[in-house]
């Protein structure tokens, strides 16, 4: 029967480590395996050190200026999109995420790029200024969320 005491790795699968800097009859002697010269054979250079030249993580940032902490982001909407609702209907966020017109789960905004033809009650977390006139101009109501 055999027992976990009983186990050994295959013959050959295993290897010593390379003893290195222990003489030159010992294989790893001298200069152990680092060339010569140069701060490779003499010490650590840390990741991503290029030597004095300006770093790629420098030389191209991931993102440039920064983020206010308070900003809210919305998923903006434009007056114009609104016109596939029909006319007096409710259009609130649900709507405009199923009609693929918001992102889920972002607040919405109606911002007033082009005209409405059709009196709608929109129901949103913000409003431009101009669209909740275009809104109202024709004959909806602007409800805030």
């Amino acid at each position: 029967m055999i027992r976990v005491h009983h186990l050994k790795p295959a013959p050959g699968s295993r290897k010593d480590p390379k003893r290195l800097g222990r003489g030159r009859r010992a294989g790893g002697g001298k200069t152990a395996g680092r060339g010569t010269k140069g701060t490779g054979a003499r010490g650590r250079v840390r990741p991503g050190f290029e030597g004095g030249q300006m770093p790629l993580a420098r030389r191209i940032p991931s993102k440039k200026g920064f983020d206010a902490p308070g900003r809210m982001e919305y998923s903006p909407v434009n007056v114009e999109r609104l016109v596939v609702f029909p006319s007096g209907s409710v259009v609130g966020p649900e709507e405009l995420v199923a009609r693929g017109l918001a992102k889920k789960g972002m607040p919405v905004k109606i911002l007033g790029r082009g005209d409405l033809d059709r009196p709608l009650t929109v129901r949103a977390h913000a409003f431009s200024a101009s669209a909740s006139v275009k809104i109202l101009a024709a004959g909806g109501r602007v409800e805030v969320v």
